[in-house]
């Protein structure tokens, strides 16, 4: 059975019409990518399974229960972790007061996290435990956020847009973090632009364009047809 199910989803804002049809899974201890140009729905799609939407149509079970239309603390109490587009860490209080905000028991069928675990997945931050999250990098900042998310031991951790507006050099350290949560069991749903970060990181990927899957697969059948990568990111 998948850990995350979405079956036959349809959302959107208001009137507008965002997502359309909308089947993909991710199972434990897998990393699955949403792919696609800015304006195709990945954020909306992981909003959509937040429960940050008020429209939303079919099904979205959550280790096989239904979470559709649960407000977001109940759903986050399921155990599913966000990590939004936007870094929203605590600006005025250190690493260290930023993860034990972010602090919940142990979860069954979830890794338990303690802050130094999760210095040895991101090393950086371990330096600047003192530090002020408003003082730190975008890159840091970034890594700070999905660190503290974590401290809610999740199920399943979504991540809207981890690469962007990294420099090069941070993608590739937020890359190798990645891979080292996949190997610690933790799964995952990422949103992404960036294909050559996505491909080092995930294990299948789903291609969004307006709305809809236009592709479902394994990475490396992406990465062979390029075809499909320059119909669908122009490269």
């Amino acid at each position: 059975m998948s850990l995350l199910e979405l079956s036959n989803v349809h959302a959107g804002y208001g009137a507008a019409r965002v997502l359309f049809d909308l089947s993909l899974e991710v199972a434990a201890g897998e990393v699955v990518l949403l792919l696609g140009r800015n304006g195709a729905g990945k954020s909306t799609t992981l909003k959509c399974i937040m429960g940050l939407l008020p429209r939303v149509e079919g099904s979205i079970r959550l280790d096989g229960q239904e979470i559709t239309g649960l407000p977001p603390y109940r759903i986050s109490r399921r155990g599913l972790g966000y990590v939004p587009e936007e870094r929203r860490i605590f600006a005025d209080l250190t690493v260290d007061e930023n993860l034990e905000v972010g602090r919940r028991p142990a979860r069954e069928g979830a890794v338990s996290w303690t802050p130094e675990a999760l210095f040895s997945i991101f090393p950086n931050l371990a330096g600047m435990r003192s530090r002020p999250g408003g003082l730190m990098s975008g890159g840091e900042q970034q890594m700070l956020t999905i660190a503290r998310t974590l401290m809610g031991n999740p199920r399943l951790l979504l991540l809207d847009e981890p690469s962007e507006g990294l420099a090069p050099v941070v993608v590739a350290e937020m890359a190798k973090a990645v891979r080292a949560l996949r190997e610690a069991g933790v799964a995952m749903l990422l949103s992404e632009q960036n294909t050559r970060f996505a491909a080092s990181v995930a294990d299948r990927a789903y291609v969004l364009e307006r709305g809809q899957i236009r592709f479902a697969g394994s990475v490396a059948e992406l990465e062979a047809d390029s075809s499909l990568r320059e119909r669908y990111f122009g490269v």
